[in-house]
């Protein structure tokens, strides 16, 4: 059996073990300021360690495969995790983490699919598998946002909701103030990072791309296509949650369901 390729993995790994000099660094500040964090720290960055290993070699068996299927399968993962942490945000929400990985699934899948018949990156495991983890990723954080501000808004203002209702405005009548506020709070951090993108911070596609050799020229068109991804899968994935959610909020009768809006929204 040839072992060269871990002998090749562990000489890669003397620099991200120099950097733990840095996390030690903040080890220690955590000590001397009382904040009981240290043992977090040690575990949140040795669960990195093990995370990002594991999954390096995973891209790399799955990177040799010719087969679509490993694409699916991979996505499919990285939704049905995404689906599950932005339930939990929204966790009073029925069927949350239902509803979070359908909608994050629809907005990524819309997205990717359009980026593939475009012809914008080709549909390869080493192009999919990435530009997908950055899409699900937003998408998840969006999603998660909408969905608790939506279900917190209406438990803040159900006497709006009620009387709206009682004049006869549908659900979606009755609530598109909350909707909007939702999905503009859920969508602002997207797009302020989107206007200052290059200005502030040098985001982690084109950074990569720079640090690999390639020209910052090539790296700014990458980025380009990255924050125009990462805008329409987080738009499409917010919505669609807020539909999705609806259903739970009110009765057949066009009533408030109480028990969504009657246990604590922290």
């Amino acid at each position: 059996m040839d072992w060269a390729w871990l002998g090749e993995f562990l000489k890669g790994m003397i620099k991200p073990t120099a950097a733990l000099a840095v996390v030690a660094m903040a080890i220690f500040l955590s000590y001397l300021q009382k904040l009981g964090l240290e043992a977090e720290m040690a575990y949140s960055i040795f669960r990195a360690f093990l995370q990002l290993s594991i999954i390096g070699f995973v891209l790399q068996f799955i990177f040799n495969q010719k087969n679509a299927v490993w694409i699916v399968m991979a996505y499919l993962f990285m939704v049905s995790i995404a689906g599950y942490t932005a339930g939990q945000r929204a966790k009073h929400i029925p069927r949350g983490k239902y509803v979070a990985g359908v909608s994050i699934l629809a907005g990524t899948s819309i997205t990717m699919v359009m980026l593939v018949v475009l012809s914008v990156f080709p549909f390869t495991p080493r192009y999919i598998i990435p530009v997908a983890g950055m899409m699900v990723g937003n998408a998840m954080t969006v999603t998660g946002v909408t969905m608790k501000k939506l279900r917190d808004d209406i438990k803040i203002q159900m006497s709006l909701v009620e009387t709206a209702l009682a004049l006869g405005a549908t659900p979606r009548q009755a609530t598109l103030q909350q909707v909007k506020r939702a999905l503009v709070i859920a969508l602002s951090p997207v797009l302020d990072n989107a206007k200052t993108v290059g200005l502030i911070s040098l985001p982690g596609a084109m950074t990569g791309l720079i640090m690999g050799g390639a020209s910052p020229l090539e790296a700014i068109q990458l980025q380009i296509v990255v924050m125009n991804m990462l805008i329409g899968a987080s738009t499409v994935s917010s919505i669609m949650s807020t539909y999705l959610c609806w259903p739970s909020f009110f009765t057949k009768a066009y009533q408030l369901e109480t028990k969504v809006f009657s246990s604590d929204s922290s």
